[in-house]
């Protein structure tokens, strides 16, 4: 989704879905706009992308009548010379549990590296 135009209105892709009989499925990729968040003191925007899975045929049609059509994922994307991914949210197989995976800004330790260094050197 990094290499998807933000003002794209819709992309489709192709995927073979891990089923016990594999299966082609379509990605129905489309933005939701941008949804503000902060790093630090930072205020940023990323573009929502909905992420829809397309089952085709029969199968297709049944899927939701018997409760076997996958919930849509929501992926949020920094835009930018480097996109970066921020946060997803949606299932990581058929049937199970919604996941947000996100990102955690990093904390540093206070103590400069070289001053580490040297208190590693005199434990030895």
């Amino acid at each position: 989704m990094k290499n998807i135009a933000p003002d794209a209105t819709r992309t489709t892709l192709s995927m073979v879905a891990a089923t016990p009989k594999p299966r082609l499925v379509k990605l129905a990729i489309t933005s939701q706009g941008e949804d503000e968040f902060s790093i630090a003191s930072a205020t940023l925007k990323a573009t929502h992308y909905v992420v829809k899975i397309e089952i085709g045929g029969p199968a297709g049609m049944l899927a939701p009548l018997l409760g076997k059509q996958p919930p849509d994922t929501h992926v949020w994307v920094l835009g930018g010379e480097a996109p970066a991914f921020v946060k997803s949210e949606g299932p990581l197989f058929l049937g199970g549990p919604i996941w947000r995976i996100e990102l955690t800004s990093p904390v540093w330790p206070k103590v400069p590296a070289a001053d580490t260094k040297e208190k590693d050197e005199n434990k030895h």
